[in-house]
């Protein structure tokens, strides 16, 4: 997607941003489905991953935490990968990350991904144009063996507007609960946004594929685009609503001979 085309695209007319009291009352409807994702892939032993990639600010990690909120971080597991060891350089670029793909039974998230070399390692000049071509030219082949062995991948890049990314970097600047999240790649990502957009383009044109393509979702308004990524994942990965027997809980022990122990237990100052 072009930066200039986003107003042309399906959807995109100005709308005002999304009240906290919509937003939550959908998320919670959303979450119960999630729920019920999550059990049928364990039963059915589904293997589901799930890429974000996006401009920084974009929104990738409030995205995933809606998703993680109500389910299990023992069948959905996030990963997000440091920068790559001196060990890790000399091997395959794609085999640090293979060995994160998901099992049976499991749905797993990128939070950055293999894609990191089409993106920041491009434009950071941290990958030669040499390797950067053979990443684009071999990684539709790799994800084609991924859908083969059964995995269901999702791609997904959460589309900002320069205006909003200025906006939420200054933002981050003078908020002390959000500073630690301005870090000098950040910085340097703001004045790049061409280099950034050249990217993008050539990263779509080379591995947007039949069988592994990519979504775009506008997240100029997170709880919109946030909401719309949860119901993508949904309307996505095929599952259905299993039978449950109806709870019944046991009944409670009696206290017989248990009396309360006189040990000083160190109480938690209760300031709030």
């Amino acid at each position: 997607m072009k930066r200039g085309d986003q107003n042309d695209a399906p959807g995109a007319a100005e709308t005002a941003p999304m009240k906290r009291k919509d937003y939550e009352a959908v998320l919670e409807e959303l979450h119960a489905e999630l729920v019920k994702l999550q059990q049928w892939v364990v039963a059915e032993g589904l293997k589901v991953c799930i890429v974000f990639e996006g401009r920084d600010t974009a929104g990738k990690g409030g995205t995933i935490k809606a998703i993680m909120e109500r389910v299990s971080p023992r069948v959905f597991r996030v990963v997000a990968l440091p920068a790559p060891t001196e060990r890790e350089k000399t091997q395959m670029y794609m085999q640090r990350y293979m060995r994160h793909l998901p099992a049976g039974g499991q749905v797993v998230i990128f939070d950055r991904s293999w894609y990191n070399r089409a993106g920041v390692e491009r434009v950071m000049g941290f990958a030669s144009e040499d390797k950067v071509r053979k990443f684009l030219d071999t990684t539709p082949l790799v994800e084609r063996a991924m859908v083969g062995s059964g995995i269901i991948l999702l791609k997904y890049w959460l589309e900002v507007s320069e205006e909003e990314q200025i906006r939420r970097l200054k933002e981050r600047a003078n908020d002390e609960r959000k500073i630690w999240k301005l870090t000098p790649m950040d910085l340097e990502s703001y004045s790049r946004w061409y280099d950034y957009s050249r990217a993008r383009d050539d990263m779509f044109a080379a591995t947007d594929t039949s069988h592994a393509p990519w979504y775009v979702a506008r997240t100029d308004d997170k709880r919109r685009g946030r909401l719309n990524i949860i119901r993508h994942i949904l309307d996505h990965v095929p599952y259905e609503e299993l039978s449950r027997k109806k709870i019944k809980f046991p009944k409670r022990q009696k206290r017989g001979d248990y009396a309360e122990p006189e040990h000083p237990f160190r109480y938690v100052d209760e300031r709030y």
